[in-house]
């Protein structure tokens, strides 16, 4: 027979957990740190996982578990996990499956903390790294050593949006054994379904365009191998990379929406990439599906004709162009982030990218005139007036 509750702390837990024939039609807030077995029994089989079940929030909890599991639907995948960060879920990958003496390649042209990752903190712990062209499958071929265990790849650079080849990255990472890892963040899946391309790993950064609010960090990290799987889970709970349930809460809100902003924040982009590249104070624009775009017929083929929420582009001057432009522009955050609900504009050389040199940034195309631009769902007749008061100040 159930004991009858006595004390208010038990009455508020007994209605609590008692809701009725009905069920709450979003997500319950699950705020709680602790769950509590019924016996050693109990908690034995949760641990083997003979039985589902809570134990300690940092090892995982009900938010968490459905933020993932609603990724896991929209990139094929199963047994996601979501991360504190985008950055988490890169280093619980990294560290979770690399050791000394094993080596790593990356593309080029990662996220700037990617970048750093690999070139300053993996080899402290005896990690070799090297790098390589990702519109080159041969470059990855030739930068291949006997230790090489794995390859880290984003299928549309950030910030130059170069186009990855991905077929030929994914054979030679199957015909050598080589653990191919996929930053969809940039892509997502309703432009890329990163299994499809050969990924074994997928990591997100759902902070950006997945939440799509500017008001979570989050990462996500699915793998095909249940061995990598749980390496991978292992090192991010040991290490605590432990995600809020408010902030799963809160991403998982903003997926309802993603498929409807993505459509919108995509249109958005495409007409505003063709209205800056008539501009004649605008040295170039980079949108996937522009004709003049390097990987113009790879991006058409990979991403079926779609073009994503990003653009970048070059405006003529320095420096002291690039301030006055922004300046111009007090409706457009400029920010070093991407994936808000409005636009925002980032600026790789004093951000992403300052931490090389102006002759490491001009190698990839990045100059103190350039711009990258996260595109929103605003009005966008209201978009172009904003950049062409913008341009008038450069």
């Amino acid at each position: 027979m159930t004991q009858e509750p006595k004390t208010t702390s038990q009455i508020i837990r007994r209605q609590t957990m008692e809701i009725g024939a009905a069920r709450p039609v979003v997500t319950p807030l699950h705020q709680s740190v602790v769950y509590a077995a019924g016996s050693p029994d109990q908690l034995d089989a949760q641990y083997s996982g003979a039985l589902k079940g809570y134990t300690y929030a940092r090892e995982g909890h009900p938010n968490a578990a459905a933020l993932a599991a609603r990724i896991d639907a929209l990139e094929g995948a199963e047994g996601g996990m979501i991360t504190g960060s985008g950055m988490a879920a890169i280093t619980a990958v990294l560290l979770g499956l690399l050791k000394a003496g094993d080596h790593m390649i990356g593309a080029d042209q990662l996220y700037g903390r990617s970048l750093r990752l690999m070139a300053e903190d993996l080899p402290r712990f005896g990690v070799e790294t090297g790098r390589f062209d990702p519109t080159d499958a041969h470059s990855l071929a030739d930068a291949l050593r006997p230790n090489t265990k794995l390859v880290l790849v984003e299928a549309l650079s950030n910030p130059t949006l170069r186009v990855a080849d991905m077929a030929g990255i994914a054979k030679i990472c199957h015909d050598h054994g080589v653990i191919m890892v996929l930053d969809n963040t940039f892509t997502t899946p309703a432009m890329l379904k990163s299994y499809a391309q050969g990924a074994d790993i997928i990591v997100h950064s759902v902070t950006k365009l997945l939440a799509g609010h500017a008001d979570v960090t989050l990462g996500y990290v699915a793998a095909k191998d249940p061995a990598q799987r749980k390496a991978i889970y292992d090192f991010a709970v040991t290490t605590g990379m432990t995600p809020a349930p408010y902030e799963c809460w809160l991403a998982e809100r903003g997926l309802f929406t993603f498929d409807l902003r993505y459509a919108r924040a995509q249109e958005n982009a495409t007409a505003l990439a063709d209205y800056l590249a008539d501009q004649p104070k605008i040295k170039r624009v980079l949108y996937p599906t522009r004709p003049d775009h390097p990987d113009h017929n790879r991006a058409m083929a990979l991403f079926a004709g779609q073009g994503g929420n990003m653009l970048s582009f070059e405006i003529a001057g320095g420096r002291d162009a690039a301030n006055r432009f922004v300046a111009a522009a007090p409706n457009i955050a400029f920010a070093p982030t991407l994936g808000d609900v409005a636009c925002s504009l980032s600026h790789p050389a004093s951000s992403s990218h300052r931490a090389l040199t102006p002759e490491g940034r001009a190698a990839l195309g990045i100059s103190e005139g350039f711009f990258r631009l996260s595109v929103g769902i605003e009005d966008i007749d209201q978009l172009k007036a904003d950049f062409s008061t913008a341009l008038d100040a450069v």
